[in-house]
C-alpha cells in the first residue's frame, strides 16, 4: 500500500499543492518555517485526526486536502463496513479527502462521499503510520511501548481479540448495572404499585361510572324540590278533588261532541280534545308513578358522595382521572411480576459478565504469552538497530508488569535503557539525550516494523538532534525501511536527502498574504538543495561538489 499522490488547498501557508510521490523514501526539506509540518498536519488530518485553529489559510473559506491510495483488493475485506459500502463500482484506488471550514467543523469524504470520522480513523490505522519529532515523548508513554512491543509481535490478531473480548465485557457490565439500577428503581417503587393495584382493585370502578353518579348525586340533592314539582303536576292534571287539566279537557271534548252533529267542522276539534284527554291521563299516572318512586332510601346520597370521594382520593394520590387507573392498575400489576421475577434476569446477567471477564482474561493471558515470548528478540533487534546507528554497547530491558485489564489486556510494558556499557538500565526518557533519544525511537520504529504495518510511514522530523557520522546512520536505515515501505520523511540533514528517491522542497514564497509551495526537485535542483542544506553560499562549488557525492 502507498500514497499516490496529495492535493492541499488553502491549508495555513499552502494556497494549493498537487504532489505525487514514489514508492520508496520521499523527503521534504526546506527552510524552518517555510511549513514543512504543515505537509505532516495535512495527512494526519486524512489519518482522522482532530483539525487544529487557524488551519483555514486566507485564501477562501475552507480547507481541503485529498489523497489518493494503491491498495490491494484485500484491503477492503478488512477495511470497516461503510468504507466498503462508500466504494463505487470498480473503484481499484481509495481517495480519502477532509474539508476544514472556518469554524473548525469537518468533514470526512471517502471518494467524494460523507462517512464518519470514527471510520475514517480506522481506516488512517490501516494506511499511514505516523511519527513526529515528538516521538521521544510518546515512548515515556507505558501504552506507547506497548503497542511497539505487540507492533514487533505482529500481535495484531491477538489484539483486535482482546479488544472485542474487551468490548463484550464492557458491554455486559453495562446492561448488568442497567439492570441494578432498573431494579432498585423499581423496589422504591414496589410499595406504590402494590397500593395502586390493591386500593383500585378494591374500588373496582365501572366505565362510565362516574357521569351516572354525578347525575345520581344531582338529583338526590334536588330530591324535596323534584317531589315538590312532580307531585304538583300531578295535582295541577288530576287532584283529588275538584277538577284539573284532565277533568276540564274531558268536559269541553264532551261538550263539543253534543254539538258536532249541528256542525261536522267542529268533529276534528272534538277528536283532538279527546286526544288531549287520553294524553293528559298517561302524563297524570306517569307523574304518579314516578312520585311514587321518590321514596328510595335515604342512605342513597351519602352512599353516592362517598363513591365520589373514593374517586377523588384516587386522582390525587396516583395522579390519573379514575377511569384510567383501571389500565394503569394493570400496568402496575405486570410490572410487579416482573419485578418478582427480575432476581433470575440479574443473575443471568452476572453470568453473561463472568462469562465475558474469563474470555477477556483468557484473551488478555494469551496476549501476555506472546509478549513475553516477543520481549527478548525485541530488545535484542533494537539493541542491533542502536548499534548500527552509532550506540554500541546500548543495552535494552522488556520490564512487564502486571496492570489494569482492558483493551489492550493485562500488561503494563516500561523499556529500560543503557545508553553506555556498564551504565544502570533506567527510563528511555531519563537516560538518554535528545539526540539519543532521536536515535532510540528510530531504532524502536524500525523493529515494530518488522511485525507488519500500514504501507506508509510518516516520519516527521525524527532526525532531530542527530548530525555527524549518526547522520550517515540514521540515512542508511532509512534506506533500509524504504526497501520495504514508502516513507515520507521531513529532515534538515543532508545525508538523508542523499538517500531519497524522490525530493521535495517546501518554499515560502512572497506575496501578501504570503505561502507556502511545494516543488519537486530534479538532477541539479536538488544538488543545489543538499549544498543550502550543508550551510553552503549560492555559489559554493565545493559544497556543491560535496552534495553531488552525497547523491551518489
Amino acid at each position: 500500500m502507498s500514497v499516490l499522490r496529495l492535493q492541499i488547498e488553502n491549508l495555513a501557508l499552502i494556497e494549493h499543492a498537487d504532489i505525487e510521490f514514489d514508492g520508496g523514501l520521499n523527503v521534504f526539506t526546506g527552510e524552518t518555517g517555510a511549513g514543512k509540518t504543515m505537509l505532516a498536519q495535512a495527512i494526519g488530518l486524512l489519518a482522522g485526526a482532530s483539525p487544529a485553529p487557524g488551519m483555514v489559510g486566507p485564501h477562501g473559506t475552507e480547507a481541503y486536502v485529498e489523497a489518493e491510495f494503491d491498495v490491494p483488493e484485500e484491503f477492503f475485506d478488512e477495511a470497516p463496513e461503510a468504507v466498503r459500502t462508500l466504494r463505487p463500482e470498480g473503484e481499484t484506488t481509495l481517495v480519502v479527502a477532509r474539508r476544514i471550514g472556518a469554524s473548525g467543523r469537518s468533514r470526512a469524504l471517502l471518494w467524494g462521499r460523507s462517512c464518519a470520522r470514527d471510520d475514517l480513523e480506522q481506516l488512517g490505522e490501516m494506511l499511514i503510520e505516523i511519527s513526529s519529532q515528538h516521538e521521544a515523548r510518546r515512548l515515556a508513554r507505558p501504552a506507547t511501548q506497548l503497542d511497539l512491543l505487540d507492533a514487533a509481535a505482529g500481535n495484531g490478531d491477538l489484539r483486535r481479540e482482546m479488544s472485542e473480548a474487551w468490548a463484550t465485557l464492557r458491554s455486559a457490565r453495562a446492561r448488568l448495572e442497567a439492570a441494578a439500577a432498573e431494579a432498585a428503581a423499581a423496589e422504591r417503587q414496589r410499595g406504590e404499585l402494590e397500593e395502586l393495584v390493591a386500593r383500585v382493585g378494591e374500588a373496582s370502578i365501572q366505565p362510565d361510572e362516574r357521569p351516572a353518579l354525578e347525575a345520581e348525586r344531582e338529583r338526590l340533592r334536588h330530591l324535596d324540590e323534584l317531589v315538590s314539582a312532580v307531585a304538583g303536576a300531578a295535582a295541577t292534571l288530576n287532584p283529588d278533588e275538584g277538577d284539573g287539566a284532565l277533568g276540564l279537557t274531558a268536559r269541553a271534548a264532551e261538550l263539543v261532541l253534543g254539538v258536532e252533529r249541528f256542525e261536522p267542522a267542529l268533529a276534528p276539534v272534538a277528536e283532538e280534545l279527546r286526544d288531549a284527554a287520553v294524553r293528559l291521563q298517561e302524563a297524570s299516572v306517569e307523574l304518579r308513578a314516578q312520585l311514587d318512586g321518590f321514596e328510595g332510601d335515604p342512605g342513597r346520597l351519602e352512599q353516592v358522595e362517598a363513591r365520589l370521594q373514593l374517586f377523588a382520593d384516587l386522582e390525587r394520590r396516583f395522579g390519573e382521572p379514575a377511569e384510567q387507573l383501571a389500565a394503569r392498575a394493570e400496568e402496575a400489576r405486570a410490572s410487579l411480576e416482573l419485578l418478582d421475577g427480575g432476581g433470575e434476569r440479574q443473575a443471568a446477567l452476572e453470568r453473561e459478565v463472568e462469562q465475558a471477564l474469563a474470555e477477556a482474561s483468557g484473551r488478555a493471558a494469551a496476549l501476555r504469552e506472546a509478549r513475553e515470548r516477543a520481549a527478548g528478540a525485541f530488545a535484542e533487534a533494537v539493541e542491533a538497530e542502536l548499534g548500527r546507528l552509532g550506540m554500541d554497547g546500548a543495552r535494552l530491558e522488556v520490564r512487564l508488569e502486571d496492570g489494569e485489564l482492558g483493551a489492550r489486556g493485562g500488561d503494563r510494558v516500561t523499556l529500560l535503557l543503557a545508553a553506555n556499557a556498564g551504565l544502570a538500565a533506567g527510563p528511555i526518557a531519563t537516560v538518554a539525550s535528545g539526540g539519543e533519544l532521536s536515535r532510540i525511537a528510530l531504532a524502536v520504529r524500525v523493529v515494530a516494523r518488522s511485525g507488519g504495518g500500514p504501507g506508509t510511514l510518516l516520519l516527521d522530523e525524527v532526525d532531530a538532534g542527530v548530525g555527524g557520522r549518526t547522520a550517515n546512520a540514521v540515512a542508511d536505515t532509512l534506506r533500509r525501511l524504504a526497501a520495504d515501505a514508502q516513507l515520507l520523511c521531513i529532515t534538515h540533514l543532508p545525508q538523508i536527502a542523499g538517500a531519497a528517491d524522490a525530493h521535495f522542497r517546501v518554499e515560502k514564497a512572497g506575496g501578501d498574504p504570503a505561502s507556502t509551495a511545494v516543488a519537486r526537485l530534479e538532477g541539479e535542483l536538488i544538488v543545489d538543495e543538499v549544498a543550502r542544506m550543508l550551510g553552503a553560499e549560492e555559489d559554493d562549488e565545493t559544497a556543491r561538489r560535496h552534495a553531488a557525492t552525497l547523491l551518489g
